[in-house]
């Protein structure tokens, strides 16, 4: 059965300082998001009716829309409780909670000084990104075609709309090709991450992982990395080559969308979905639940 379309579905959404009916929450085709990018947002799930991390992605979507020049009309802590309110609006337990903020169609053209920065919270039913088999056995990726750019080419350290681009140009061709999903190299050849998720490899006992110097600091890489240490596992932060992927013998990623979830090939390369991947995810499936 097809998915509803995200435009005719049923609900409620915080656009503007209001709650609207979900299908009239609309903005003009001439928006300046539309035609330059010029949009910042934060994907976020809510487990048992509380937001993950909730605080921590208001201030980066804040961090982010500074870093574009934009200013976002409410504050951090106002926003933390906005999708509080979006959530329980739509009555959602279990789900996933889109905020984001652009700019209007006051100008258009690259510059866009006098324009007003809008902002929308969005909040709907999601279970996992993967099916149970697929988080069973790992997901496949292929190479991507397209690369992180330099800190200096790109706001890199922005979660803006446009950087998202060759993901989407990525996962399309990796999927035309009956893969999950891409893996991204940086500007220098250094593996970086997945189309919208952190990597971590696995070998010896050590977890290593990309230094994110040209891609985000993902607030699940961070939160994984935390319960690593606390597991007493040993972590590197490191640049890793690409020719070093078949050393590795487990492989995962990490992601607000994909939690914690499991690879089990990258191109010619096979992984096992081994114990410490299984024993990272457990933890943080606890943890977002409040087990822990």
């Amino acid at each position: 059965m097809a998915s509803i379309p995200f435009d005719q579905r049923d609900g409620t959404i915080y656009l503007d300082g209001n709650m609207v009916d979900w299908k009239d929450a609309k903005v003009h085709v001439l928006t300046h998001a539309l035609h330059y990018g010029s949009c910042v947002f934060e994907g976020e799930r809510a487990y048992n009716g509380i937001i993950f991390k909730s605080q921590e992605h208001s201030e980066r979507l804040h961090k982010s829309a500074a870093i574009m020049g934009m200013k976002v009309p409410v504050s951090s802590e106002d926003l933390t409780k906005l999708k509080d309110q979006v959530l329980k609006a739509n009555n959602i337990v279990d789900g996933y909670v889109r905020a984001f903020a652009w700019r209007g169609s006051e100008q258009m053209g690259v510059s866009a000084q006098q324009t007003t920065t809008h902002m929308a919270i969005a909040a709907w039913d999601w279970g996992s990104y993967f099916s149970a088999e697929k988080r069973e056995n790992g997901i496949n990726l292929c190479m991507a075609q397209y690369r992180r750019p330099a800190p200096d080419m790109a706001p890199t350290q922005a979660k803006a709309a446009g950087l998202y681009m060759i993901c989407t140009i990525s996962k399309h061709n990796a999927e035309a090709q009956g893969y999950d999903d891409a893996l991204m190299l940086d500007y220098r050849g250094y593996v970086a991450e997945a189309t919208g998720a952190n990597i971590f490899l696995i070998k010896n006992g050590e977890i290593h992982t990309p230094t994110p110097d040209c891609f985000l600091n993902g607030i699940t890489r961070q939160t994984v990395i935390g319960l690593a240490k606390e597991m007493g596992y040993d972590l590197i932060e490191r640049h890793i080559k690409p020719e070093e992927l078949g050393d590795f013998e487990e492989c995962f990623l990490t992601g607000s969308a994909a939690e914690v979830t499991a690879v089990g090939s990258i191109a010619e390369h096979n992984y096992s979905v081994g114990p410490i991947v299984r024993d990272l995810r457990d933890a943080y499936e606890k943890l977002v639940r409040g087990q822990s």
